[in-house]
């Protein structure tokens, strides 16, 4: 029997974050002045910058005109995946905003950075001075950062939201605001990777903020339409979570 999938889900980074300029695509802060500003304030907390807020307002136009509306919307419930989608939403008329649910879901929050979150890199590098060579013996899908999760615990999670989706979303539209590791994980389940392919991102890198994925339902599962679609055309894109 063919098992039961949303008719289409669109993945989408959040928007450009406060800590995604304050780290400038870097693991760890450059320094103490980089980090002063966000110092203290938890993952879940961190907002989007105003370049990110018209990202999202952007992205917004172009979803609507390309997908219509969706039967539901997902976030992480992390503040800048809540304001991606809010201002992703803004492009609809208040009626057929009002016709589409958002949902925070835990399962599809970023991988939990560990200790070294509001590090410097001279901090870290002191702190943990064999996280180097554990990353390169173990790579970057398998390794933990300390009191962190890996990707492939990442995996496990997204695997049940995903079969959430199946059970309960089947022949819908689903949009689903998340982060860029957590979009990694999505791909390896959605794509069938193997291990080695989900060490790193493929050859045309991470998802850019506000980066679209879309998947559709080819009868007998998700196949993958296009990747990292742009449809903004303000501020710059850094890496980072």
């Amino acid at each position: 029997m063919t098992h039961a999938h949303p008719a289409l889900l669109v993945l989408v980074r959040h928007a450009e974050s406060a800590r995604n300029i304050a780290k400038k695509g870097s693991v760890y802060f450059a320094d103490d002045a980089a980090r002063r500003a966000l110092r203290g304030v938890p993952d879940h907390l961190v907002e989007l910058t105003p370049d990110g807020h018209k990202q999202a307002a952007q992205t917004g136009q172009g979803i609507r005109d390309r997908f219509g509306v969706f039967d539901h919307v997902f976030t992480s419930g992390y503040t800048r995946t809540e304001q991606t989608a809010q201002g992703i939403l803004e492009a609809y008329p208040a009626a057929e905003r009002n016709g589409m649910p958002v949902k925070s879901e835990l399962f599809i929050r970023e991988r939990d950075p560990g200790f070294a979150y509001d590090m410097t890199t001279a901090e870290a590098e002191a702190a943990f001075p064999w996280l180097n060579e554990y990353w390169q013996t173990f790579g970057g899908f398998m390794a933990r950062p300390p009191g962190g999760e890996s990707l492939a615990d990442v995996t496990g999670r997204v695997h049940t939201f995903l079969n959430a989706l199946c059970r309960d979303h089947a022949g819908q539209k689903i949009m689903v605001v998340t982060h860029g590791g957590t979009l990694r994980c999505f791909r390896f389940l959605l794509e069938g990777w193997s291990y080695s392919q989900a060490q790193h991102w493929p050859e045309g890198g991470g998802p850019e903020n506000c980066g679209v994925t879309t998947y559709r339902d080819a009868g007998d599962g998700l196949v993958l339409e296009d990747y990292n679609q742009v449809y903004w055309t303000v501020g710059s894109s850094v890496g980072g979570i």
